[in-house]
């Protein structure tokens, strides 16, 4: 066969996207993610590629989310040297993202290594340095929306809008090998309409389409409505300051962290929200929001409105929010007495200040923890939404006595009635395969089996490994 796909990553999971195609002889890969779960597998996952690196052709990023962009300076130093395609709020972003991860394998090293040491164990490297990550930066081709480009011979690509955060596309591909044409697209993550920020997800307008990787991380589960997100973030925060206790919030610093904090500025604005505190204690969210404020073009209506209003009100720095910067600042938030509002990466809650944060708040009934986003199994994010009554942090037992409350409202997959809604709008149906990735599989299996009720095509839940023939 001279056209086939291959999944390496976010099959029958939700992190780690990785799919390969082979084309003409070239392999293209979509997405190149980093895999999170327990570290003994995600590092064996993480430093070892199922081929060899310097045999792909080219890189389709759908967008910066570490889980999709997360393993590109890997690929890079294991001897990966073509271009890198995605959209110009993709490469700003990277540039910062993916420099942070690059700082966090060298720490993570240093901190294994001293062990080691004291044991006389054998030493381990980083998965990829700062020098990796600007050999991989200078990769980057970015090309705007609605526009086509040649990503190798006979693959024409272009890029949609996804509004799952800043600079998200979903891809559609033309391939031609052999005298055979077809068409794969590929959602990427897929947003929900009506979020604040950015625009809603845009269909990938090609009347053609064969083949579908389709994201399914909310395959079977619904999301409260949109116009309920100030509200529900409002009432459990006015809990926590009548108790005068810290409200802290985990947050991803790309996407969410901004959306929490203009959310926060309209409850301010609105006079809906008393004075409080507002700490972002996280550096790459810092840089993260500058390049935000950078891409305009990625904005809705509502949020360009307000940027161009006459008193050029910010929503991502109103009066009462302080951009945390450095270690010192961090910590001394732990010895404030609340009530005040901390927003700390990462949103899963597996490294970096929050888990900090979390040490010195969870055994305290006074404080608050909101949850607003995915949380993956294994991880801490997941046991504190499961309230399990004892939970681990740094290797030592805390009880969770906080208050925990769960705002799916805020998260930036669609949910299942939006990946429908999202589905009936294409051109063509029956499709040839519907390949559902990026999701639990349970997920998977209850979005598959409606698409199949409802005739979208043969439906495939693939397994790491599995390659199947397009054309």
């Amino acid at each position: 066969m001279s056209i086939e796909l291959e999944f390496w990553g976010a099959a029958r999971t939700v992190t780690g996207s990785m799919h390969l195609i082979h084309v003409n002889g070239k392999r293209i890969l979509l997405d190149c993610g980093m895999y999170h779960g327990r570290r003994d597998e995600a590092l064996e996952r993480n430093s070892t590629f199922p081929f060899d690196p310097a045999s792909i052709d080219a890189i389709v990023l759908s967008h910066a989310h570490i889980d999709h962009s997360g393993n590109l300076p890997g690929i890079v130093k294991q001897g990966f040297a073509g271009p890198i395609y995605c959209t110009p709020a993709t490469e700003s972003l990277c540039q910062v993202m993916l420099k942070d991860s690059a700082y966090i394998q060298e720490k993570d090293a240093e901190f294994i290594n001293k062990r080691h040491r004291k044991k006389r164990l054998p030493l381990v490297e980083p998965l990829y340095t700062e020098d990796d990550v600007l050999q991989t930066i200078d990769l980057f081709q970015s090309f705007n929306y609605s526009r086509d480009f040649d990503v190798v011979d006979g693959v024409r690509c272009r890029f949609e809008d996804a509004g799952h955060i800043l600079g998200s596309a979903s891809v559609s591909l033309d391939l031609r090998a052999n005298g055979t044409r077809t068409t794969l697209a590929y959602t990427g993550d897929l947003g929900r309409p009506h979020l604040p920020i950015l625009r809603d997800p845009v269909m990938i307008a090609n009347e053609r389409t064969e083949y579908l990787i389709c994201e399914s991380t909310y395959g079977g589960r619904y999301h409260a409505a949109q116009e309920d997100m100030e509200d529900q973030l409002l009432q459990p925060i006015l809990r926590a300051m009548d108790r005068k206790g810290k409200i802290v919030i985990p947050a991803f610093s790309v996407g969410r962290t901004q959306e929490i904090v203009y959310t926060l500025h309209q409850l301010s604005k609105a006079g809906k929200l008393p004075h409080i505190p507002v700490y972002v204690d996280s550096p790459l969210s810092v840089n993260v929001t500058d390049v935000f404020k950078k891409h305009t073009e990625c904005f809705d209506e509502e949020t360009l409105a307000i940027l161009h209003a006459p008193d050029h009100n910010d929503p991502f720095g109103f009066d009462r929010l302080t951009y945390v910067r450095t270690l010192e600042e961090s910590k001394a938030l732990n010895e404030k007495p609340g009530p005040f509002i901390v927003i700390a990466a990462s949103g899963m809650c597996e490294a970096g200040r929050i888990v900090h944060h979390l040490a010195n708040s969870v055994a305290d009934p006074k404080n608050l923890i909101c949850i607003v986003g995915y949380q993956a199994e294994h991880t801490l994010g997941k046991r504190l939404v499961m309230k399990e009554p004892v939970v681990n942090i740094f290797g030592e037992p805390h009880e969770l006595k906080a208050e925990v409350v769960v705002l799916n409202s805020f998260s930036a997959h669609a949910d299942r009635t939006e990946i429908l809604d999202y589905l009936h709008d294409f051109p063509r149906k029956p499709m040839k395969k519907i390949f559902l990735v990026h999701g639990d599989p349970d997920q998977s299996e209850k979005l598959g089996a409606t698409l199949r009720e409802e005739k979208f095509g043969e439906v495939i839940i693939p397994s790491r490994g599995n390659r199947i023939p397009l054309a």
